[in-house]
């Protein structure tokens, strides 16, 4: 599901304190649960349904990783940040409170903490997003804060500044 450029650019000014994204929904099947842990996580737990009756979690499951990753994809594809690129300048705070099961349709809600200059640069800033990955049910799958660089409308002016 890769959602077509929006032209526009979203600068930190441009974001408030408070501000919610709320994502489309992805949903897990037992083929993707396998097929990404097959590649990158290569456990009992989300490989093999038989193997994984035997774990903590009694059947299959998927992967914390993956969870992350479908994380981001929500997220970029919500388009809330227009085409401007996420950088991550850090995340912390990162809690598994549930296992992903197939069938789980996701969802991403986030919501902005926090905004600040760089203190050394005037073209960027740093925004704190408060990230909850949930399944359509209600349940908290992961918790975490993210920190991103954003440009300023200062970044702007350096731009056109800049010789050719």
């Amino acid at each position: 599901m890769t959602k077509a450029k929006t032209g526009v650019l979203r600068y930190l000014e441009d974001f408030k304190v408070g501000e919610q994204i709320e994502t489309e929904t992805f949903t897990l099947t037992r083929d993707n649960i396998v097929a990404f842990a097959e590649e990158y996580d290569p456990q009992d737990m989300h490989i093999d349904e038989e193997l994984a009756k035997g774990t903590i979690f009694g059947q299959l499951v998927g992967s914390g990783w993956q969870t992350l990753l479908i994380t981001l994809k929500l997220i970029l594809n919500s388009k809330r940040f227009g085409d401007t690129p996420l950088i991550g300048a850090g995340f912390k705070d990162v809690r598994f409170h549930h296992p992903s099961y197939p069938g789980d349709s996701l969802l991403v809600c986030a919501e902005i903490m926090d905004i600040r200059p760089s203190k050394n640069k005037a073209d960027r800033g740093l925004m704190d997003v408060y990230v909850t990955t949930k399944t359509t049910t209600g349940t908290v799958l992961i918790t975490q804060t993210w920190t991103l660089a954003l440009p300023t409308k200062a970044s702007i002016a350096t731009t056109e500044s800049a010789p050719n």
